[in-house]
Parts: structure tokens; C-alpha cells; sequence
């Protein structure tokens, strides 16, 4: 009888201080919880300049089970994980950070959480080590989206957990050039008997974060643009709140001015304050449909989800 085959994916960056730890924990947590089971290893590396290529590598020589897919360029934190599930052949996929922060130990539970019945685990952060700033934000940020999204966004969850293969040939099928995977699951994930189960998030075991404020703006105006129409409808309801109270001002200023022509003078502050007034007001909504048009624009020029420079070991599944 086939064993059933279990993916983990590791998407990394400039991890050559984790990547092989990470490799022998993984490999480690098979040979003492899941030996019922065969597993593969799938690399997929977002054009690393440290020596993080030359690391996995060298894994892939020593392990035929170890595959890697090295990117031409860096197609962003989304995209190229996103991509990396696609590839992988096991009956489920878990995708883990190759900084330690997704904790390895978790991987035995989620499959026995899978074996019951449950074809979608996700892993929820129910606190963190991170920065408590940082954590703090993201928190504001989850609570912003859930109350703007009509899909019921998953508060904390950052695409780690357990999918099924079911689930993996319906994210394929979605041909999005740029994948929201936290919001492809939130919008799916009940109709596989999704499970949320909580965790502590750990600091990063070695190397320093390539998370910043641009790439968490990043992440967080392309939920916004993807999953939410309240940014372009507060436009036009704040458009025509303030075009009204001009006209009514207008109007007062106008009735004033007739009835006490001489003795009511104008004077330039109302006017200079309605001008700075309706002036920001325009360029943040210009911003804001900017956001909207370069994700339209993004999509159009529909550019593939990531172009491979590489990859190694794939070949063993058409033995």
C-alpha cells in the first residue's frame, strides 16, 4: 500500500545561516513522528545573495528527497511561497518559514489534525516575540480589514498551516498573477472543513528580517485592493459629504455678503482652510485609487506568478 506523502515547503531569502537547520529539523521530526509516511522537502528560493543557493545545494546532493526551485529574480513574499505550493506532490502541503518563527514541532499535529478529517489547518498566532510594535500594528491592521472585507479575513495567520491536495489543484486553477494566499484561504477555507489552531509565535532563530514598513504597506494594500470596495465607496460618500457642505457655505457666504454688503467682509482664512481642506482630501483618494488601479494594471499584464532559473531534484517523480 502507498505511504501517503507529506510536502513541506520552505520559502526563503538570504537564509544561509538557517537553511540546512532547517532541512535537518524537518527531516528529524519525520524520523521520529511520522514515519508512517513518505515526505519531501521543496526549497524555493527568492534569489538569495548570501550563499543560501549554495546551501540548498548541497542539501539536495546529500537527499534525493530535498528539491529545490531557485527564481530568476525576487517575485515578492507572496507570489513565490504561492508558486512553491503549486509545485510540491505530496497528498497535503505545509508551507513553514525558514527563520524558525513557524514552529517545526507543529507539523505532527497538523497531520493528525489532517488524518480527522480537516483538509485545511491553519496556524493562528495567538501571541508573538516579534516586535512588540510591529505585532501591535498588525493587529490594528487585522481588525481594520475585517470590518472593511465582505470575506471574513483570518485575524494573525500568515499562510502557515496544512492544505490538502484538494486544495492545492483549486489554488492552481485561480491563474491570479498575484496570489493573496491569506485571503484565498479565508474565502475557501470553510468548504474544507478548515481548523484554526493557535500558536506562539518565536523570534527568528539567525539573520536579520526582510520584513520592513514598504513590504508590510505592500501586503497590506494588496488585501486592501483585492478584498475590499469601502476605500473607493467612503471616496464618493466623503466626495459628496464635502461638495454639500461647500454649497451650503457657499451659499451662506453668499447670502451674507448681499444683505450686509458693506460691513460683512469675506476674508481669505475660510477660504484657504476649504482649499487645503478639499485639496488633501483629493490626493489621498487619488492615492487610494492609484492602489486600486495598479492592482488592475498588475493583473492585466497577467505576468507569470514566478519565472524559474532552476530546479533540482523534480526529476525523481517521473521515476
Amino acid at each position: 500500500m502507498r505511504k501517503k506523502k507529506i510536502s513541506i515547503m520552505v520559502p526563503c531569502y538570504n537564509e544561509v545561516e538557517n537553511a540546512e537547520l532547517m532541512a535537518n529539523s524537518i527531516t528529524n521530526v519525520f524520523a521520529e513522528a511520522l514515519t508512517a509516511y513518505d515526505h519531501e522537502i521543496v526549497f524555493i528560493d527568492n534569489c538569495s545573495t548570501d550563499g543560501t543557493r549554495e546551501v540548498i545545494e548541497n542539501l539536495c546532493r546529500k537527499d534525493r528527497r530535498i528539491k529545490a526551485i531557485f527564481n530568476i529574480s525576487n517575485f515578492g513574499q507572496f507570489n513565490s511561497p504561492f508558486y512553491g505550493m503549486c509545485q510540491c506532490t505530496g497528498d497535503c502541503v505545509i508551507p513553514i518559514c525558514c527563520d524558525f518563527q513557524d514552529p517545526v514541532e507543529l507539523i505532527p499535529t497538523f497531520v493528525s489534525e489532517w488524518e480527522k478529517g480537516h483538509r485545511i489547518v491553519v496556524g493562528i498566532k495567538s501571541a508573538s516575540r516579534e516586535n512588540p510594535i510591529l505585532y501591535m500594528l498588525r493587529t490594528i491592521y487585522y481588525k481594520v480589514i475585517m470590518k472593511m472585507s465582505p470575506v471574513k479575513m483570518i485575524e494573525h495567520f500568515t499562510g502557515f498551516g496544512l492544505y490538502d491536495r484538494s486544495f492545492i489543484e483549486l489554488i492552481r486553477q485561480l491563474d491570479d498573477p498575484i496570489p493573496f494566499l491569506r485571503g484565498i484561504v479565508a474565502e475557501y477555507g470553510d468548504g474544507f472543513n478548515m481548523l484554526k489552531f493557535e500558536y506562539t509565535q518565536e523570534r527568528r532563530r539567525a539573520g536579520k528580517t526582510h520584513n520592513n514598513f514598504y513590504s508590510l504597506y505592500d501586503a497590506a494594500m494588496l488585501s486592501f485592493t483585492s478584498y475590499t470596495k469601502v476605500g473607493l465607496r467612503f471616496a464618493t460618500f466623503l466626495g459628496a459629504l464635502c461638495s454639500g457642505v461647500s454649497f451650503l457655505v457657499a451659499i451662506y457666504y453668499f447670502i451674507k455678503k448681499l444683505l450686509f454688503w458693506d460691513f460683512y467682509a469675506l476674508g481669505n482664512a475660510p477660504m484657504t482652510l476649504g482649499v487645503f481642506l478639499l485639496g488633501g482630501v483629493q490626493l489621498l483618494f487619488l492615492g487610494l485609487l492609484g492602489e486600486y488601479i495598479l492592482n488592475i494594471n498588475t493583473r492585466v499584464i497577467k505576468r507569470p506568478v514566478v519565472i524559474e532559473q532552476k530546479r533540482i531534484n523534480f526529476d525523481e517523480d517521473a521515476k
